[in-house]
């Protein structure tokens, strides 16, 4: 069997998790696939995917998968690459609420189980990027409650399968589980 390499940065908002997560796949020497699970909804935020953008090595390949990251994975994956998802905040979110009045594009646990096989199967050096939003108060609305529990759920399933997590704090890394020695 041949050993997974995933790795999977965690961290808050404005924490230097997606810049640590670059440095990682940079790092690699490998070719490297960056996964974009955004939906790009106002100026604003239009402007943050920008600042992403340009700081990308522009010799890297991006997919955009904003719903279905398992065929996102199984597809790009390959022994020699590296695939850099950023992030599963955002992809849960596309999952739970999906624009407008549309419908969800599937049973979420459904959604999630197929990504956490893809990882599993995974033949190449995967990189993970998430939020961790669980720090805070107990959020009022119910909507809020099942994200926050939905997504800490999730990170404790990609972590569980990951062989490094790396906590990232005011632009920090936390190793908060290293590879195991051979």
């Amino acid at each position: 069997m041949i050993p997974r390499d995933l790795t999977f940065v965690l961290g808050g908002a404005r924490s230097g998790k997606s810049l640590h997560a670059e440095r990682l796949a940079s790092e690699s020497g490998l070719p490297v696939t960056y996964i974009a699970t955004a939906r790009v909804a106002d100026d604003e935020f239009a402007e943050r995917v920008a600042h992403h953008r340009e700081r990308r090595p522009s010799h890297w390949k991006l997919h955009e998968a904003p719903l279905d990251l398992a065929g996102a994975v199984a597809a790009i994956d390959a022994p020699g690459h590296c695939i850099l998802i950023d992030c599963l905040t955002l992809w849960l979110a596309n999952l739970l609420c999906p624009p407008g009045d549309a419908p969800p594009a599937g049973e979420p646990q459904t959604l999630l189980s197929a990504f956490e096989a893809a990882l599993v199967s995974a033949r190449g050096k995967i990189i993970v990027v998430s939020n961790e939003i669980g720090l805070g108060v107990v959020p009022l609305g119910a909507a809020t409650r099942l994200y926050v529990d939905e997504l800490g759920r999730l990170n404790q399933r990609i972590a569980a399968l990951s062989t490094q997590v790396t906590m990232m704090v005011a632009g920090l890394p936390l190793a908060l589980k290293t590879p195991a020695a051979a």
